[in-house]
């Protein structure tokens, strides 16, 4: 069914009657809120959200919690937004429309962490699914000890599943005056299911293992494992569109680990369909599964 916009015989741009019955046909989509830094490359942050969002049928509210510098190599700089904007941005939007699940990026700050953590606590029943970015594909820094410390005590309890890597994992979990190096990774997902977190799945990207391998762990242990072909190239927001396409399973009601199936075909898809933009770590190709379901 297509639809060509304005033309001479309908200036006006109104659709077909039959076009409107359609349209009116379909279900509105569930309403997702992100939190995410601002990431001109469009490979990540915000950006990945909106688009996996928008891909996987959802409708993106996005609130801003920092703005950045960066390139396909890394990030260069990082403002935070002040923590009374994020607050205000989140407030309006949340009285207005009613959001089914949040997903929560980049911070920025301490205090976007605490306002976020006030924010969310509000919505008890609304899933929370919480990517904790602490340093770019390239090391740079996105969070300092303070903010780690502060996402433990204020997020985590609140954190329906939690999406790190495996170094982000470690971090998270480590103790004071222990290894992280030496932290497995089943240890550092108990941790942190003991500091709140409902699931936490840990994604093996950083790992020096042939194959990838997505362990997702519960208050029982492990829950499901899946694994790919390691492939020699690197991509910008891979995880950004993880959390986010669990976020749209989630929101339109699936079962946790139908939500993870399906985001992880969806991300797979992405890589496999990368255009290979930039000099850096490219980002993927987010339209994929629209273009093809």
């Amino acid at each position: 069914m297509s639809y060509n916009g304005p033309s001479d015989d309908n200036p006006s741009g109104e659709p077909p009657a039959i076009h409107r019955r359609y349209f009116a046909a379909m279900p509105s989509p569930p309403i997702v809120l992100a939190f995410a830094a601002a990431d001109p490359t469009g490979g990540a942050g915000v950006q990945a959200d909106l688009l996996t969002l928008a891909a996987m049928g959802c409708h993106a509210l996005s609130v801003i919690t920092a703005i950045t510098v960066q390139d396909t190599a890394g990030v260069e700089n990082l403002q935070a937004i002040d923590s009374d904007w994020v607050v205000d941005q989140a407030r309006l939007v949340l009285e207005d429309m009613p959001v089914v699940a949040f997903k929560v990026g980049v911070v920025g700050s301490i205090e976007n962490i605490a306002a976020i953590a006030e924010v969310v606590s509000d919505y008890p029943d609304v899933p929370l699914i919480f990517d904790p970015v602490l340093a770019s594909g390239r090391g740079d820094e996105l969070a300092t000890e303070d903010m780690i410390s502060t996402m433990r005590e204020l997020l985590l309890p609140q954190t329906t599943i939690l999406t790190p890597n495996s170094r982000e994992a470690r971090r998270l979990a480590q103790a004071e005056g222990e290894d992280e190096d030496e932290l497995a990774l089943a240890g550092a997902a108990e941790k942190l299911i003991g500091l709140g977190c409902e699931y936490v799945l840990i994604t093996g990207t950083h790992e020096n293992t042939p194959q990838v391998v997505n362990t997702l762990y519960g208050s029982q242990g492990v829950v499901r494992s899946d694994s790919w072909e390691r492939l020699p190239e690197t991509y910008h927001g891979s995880g950004c569109t993880l959390a986010s396409a669990i976020a749209t399973g989630l929101a339109q009601g699936l079962a946790m680990r139908a939500a993870i199936e399906r985001a992880h075909a969806f991300v797979q898809q992405a890589i496999r369909t990368a255009p290979g933009y930039g000099k850096g770590r490219g980002p993927l190709n987010h339209a994929a599964y629209t273009t093809e379901r």
